[in-house]
């Protein structure tokens, strides 16, 4: 190819490089001998020798396929093939063993106390005197300063607040006077914001009269009929003849006759919460579309209220009388009856089962388990209360509520908080997870059933013991009860039986000094505890180790600290005065020894207990002072009454592994420690 330049000489024009030692093939080029080496050699070289030619970018796929075959080029391309190979198995297999040997990582409800808010009392947005949704969501701020991550709601349903929330109208709406469901789902939003989870109460057993279910079934059509118990019963001159000699949770009979029907329709509880009937499919489907609705809507949990109740006996027999000398016709009280036919009947378990299998099918998503815990009163039949954690092949409650500490007022000794954590912790199924509460909305406050004293004391037995803490609103600054005069009574429990009032509990937040204590500008539904003045957030916040920076201090520590929140419990010590316990885990550089005064003041010889212990123990949190970091002496630790001490220490042996404590040691999920790599390892 050429071209003429402007002196009309030939310029040739040639495309690519020219290398000498290299000759194209092409198109009517004159076909090379198969035999003859691609690329022309001198005269004399063999080709193993002809070395003139180096590998140049852009070389032809010839010349690559010449160089590319020889060792000093094939073999190091081969060891850095394998070497790839090897580490991508070697790093498979270790992940393969990391993930095989490591414990299961803790939920949420595990790794956070949950706090229990009662909302008429929590916080008023609207200044009507009833707490709402708005004003729970102004406080969102307040627990993370707790450090506490899983909040319990009580009932924000429509209802004729009969029972103030537990008589639901509308299982999918919410009572105006706590707002709409805008503002839940404000709420909701902006607690997933701050990381907070929400569990919601669920009252299946009952629902308001209310109730369109109930208004349908008592005028007869036909879907509804048999939506709730209702038996015949004869309405004479003389009143109504029940069915049987059934007993009312808030007493007087648990039968109420229906003029529309003409039956009597079954209510455990208020005549204005009639119970549901659970042997009717429909029933049961219904509920479950009631979870479904508020898992959809993002809700973490839920508190299955009264579970005992959601089954009767068919054959409707009287209930044997706890005296047997007492007239039948005098029964009016439910302590008077064994509820042999009214609770915890064959077939409840089924129905848990089933909620707990659809909202593990919301728990499919990382890092959105759904929590169920269930509420059952089972006065002492601890083997009732372990049957709702389920069994090994079939699951339900996360955990059942632990009631056995609110009994603590009156054992308060440590022999008696050993005996009440032991009953619970040695009946608990092994590997399951245990819990704590010492005060809701339906007890009398637990300080106002000790005293002030063992305010500080009772809350590090509660954030110390294995398992989940609960907290009910006020516990963590010390509110104690009001009073409230008969008539001031708004509980209807209250009203049946004044002794079981459960108003004075359920008394406003005490926020700061202001008027109202901080929760309303204008009224407040319940009296301010006349103490508002002193005992409040904002006081303690400025107040040096006041019972709300000792909670938050226990609060903080119980997280930071692995032998604290996963670790091995071992009860070491028992005494009148004294409840002492370990919490350890293997390989862990530190173990606690948790020493509780909860009756005089006293001088405890541990070293004979604990003939490991160093002689010296650091003070990590004392209830008296603040200053951790000083030392106490193990064979003469010394304790105030109402005094609790976390005594940090340097274990050289285990106590779980001493054959003197293998029965009083206990362990949810065992876990080990590898203190090189800071992780945690199961086989151990």
């Amino acid at each position: 190819m050429s071209k003429e330049d402007l002196n009309g000489s030939v310029i040739e024009l040639k495309g690519g490089l020219e290398n000498a030692g290299f000759e194209e093939y092409g198109e009517g080029s004159q076909q090379q001998d198969p035999s003859a080496p691609a690329i022309a050699l001198s005269p004399g070289v063999q080709e193993g020798d002809y070395t003139q030619i180096r590998p140049y970018a852009g070389m032809p796929k010839e010349v690559l396929l010449r160089y590319s075959s020889q060792a000093r080029y094939r073999l190091p391309r081969e060891l850095l093939f394998w070497l790839s190979v090897l580490c991508t198995v070697a790093l498979v297999t270790l992940t393969v063993t990391v993930v095989a040997l490591s414990p299961r990582c803790l939920s949420w409800w595990q790794l956070s106390p949950v706090y229990q808010i009662y909302p008429r009392s929590f916080q008023d947005s609207d200044n009507d005197g009833v707490g709402d949704l708005k004003g729970i969501q102004s406080r969102l701020d307040y627990f993370q300063y707790l450090n506490v991550k899983a909040i319990w709601i009580s009932p924000f349903y429509k209802s004729p607040t009969k029972d103030f929330g537990y008589d639901v109208e509308d299982f999918r709406a919410i009572d105006p006077i706590f707002g709409n469901m805008e503002d839940f789902e404000d709420l909701l939003a902006s607690m997933h914001d701050k990381g907070l989870k929400l569990i919601m109460d669920f009252i299946p057993n009952h629902t308001s009269d209310k109730h369109i279910w109930f208004q349908m079934s008592r005028n007869g059509t036909e879907k509804y009929k048999d939506y709730y118990i209702w038996h015949d019963c004869q309405n004479t001159s003389n009143g109504i003849i029940y069915p049987n000699n059934w007993v009312s949770v808030f007493g007087n009979s648990a039968w109420e006759y229906d003029p529309m029907r003409n039956q009597c329709y079954l209510h455990q509880f208020l005549k204005e919460q009639p119970d549901l009937n659970y042997r009717n499919p429909e029933v049961m489907k219904e509920m479950m579309d009631v979870i479904r609705f508020w898992l959809e809507k993002g809700v973490d949990g839920f508190r299955v209220d009264a579970v005992k109740h959601l089954l009767e006996a068919q054959h409707l027999r009287n209930e044997p009388q706890v005296n047997s000398d007492q007239p039948p016709e005098n029964i009016s009280s439910h302590v008077e009856l064994y509820h042999d036919y009214t609770t915890t009947q064959l077939g409840l378990h089924t129905i848990l089962q089933e909620w707990r299998a659809l909202m593990d099918e919301y728990s499919r998503e990382p890092g959105r388990y759904r929590f169920m815990v269930t509420e059952s009163y089972d006065e002492g039949e601890i083997d009732k209360s372990m049957m709702y954690y389920g069994t090994p092949l079939v699951k339900e409650a996360d955990f059942p509520f632990n009631f056995y500490l609110i009994d603590l007022p009156d054992n308060l000794s440590g022999n008696g908080a050993f005996k009440l954590v032991d009953l619970w912790m040695s009946n608990m199924p092994k590997g399951k997870w245990p819990n704590w509460v010492v005060g809701n909305h339906d007890k009398s406050r637990i300080l106002s059933r000790t005293g002030k004293e063992y305010i500080n004391v009772i809350n590090m037995l509660l954030l110390t013991l294995p398992g989940t803490p609960t907290t009910y609103y006020g516990e963590e600054i010390g509110m104690e009860n009001i009073n409230v005069s008969v008539s001031e009574i708004q509980d209807p429990l209250g009203k049946f039986n004044i002794s079981e009032n459960r108003d004075p509990a359920r008394s406003p937040m005490q926020w700061d000094s202001t008027e109202n204590a901080g929760f309303s500008k204008n009224k407040t539904w319940l009296s301010v505890h006349p103490d508002y003045v002193t005992v409040n957030v904002e006081a303690q916040k400025a107040e040096s180790w006041s019972v709300l920076q000792q909670y938050r201090a226990l609060s903080f520590l119980r997280e930071s600290e692995l032998p604290l929140h996963r670790g091995w419990t071992c009860f070491v010590l028992s005494s009148r005065d004294i409840f002492a316990f370990v919490r350890e885990l293997d390989g862990y550089p530190r173990a606690f020894l948790i020493v509780l005064n909860l009756a005089n003041r006293t001088t405890t010889d541990l070293a004979s207990v604990l003939p490991d212990l160093p002689a010296q123990l650091s003070v990590r949190m004392s209830t008296r002072d603040s200053a951790a970091g000083q030392s106490r002496q193990a064979a003469r630790l010394e304790t105030e009454r109402g005094e609790g001490l976390v005594l940090e220490y340097t274990a050289t042996r285990l106590v779980h592994n001493s054959p003197a404590f293998q029965d009083k040691c206990f362990v949810s999920e065992k876990a080990c420690y590898q203190s090189t790599l800071g992780i945690l390892y199961k086989n151990c």
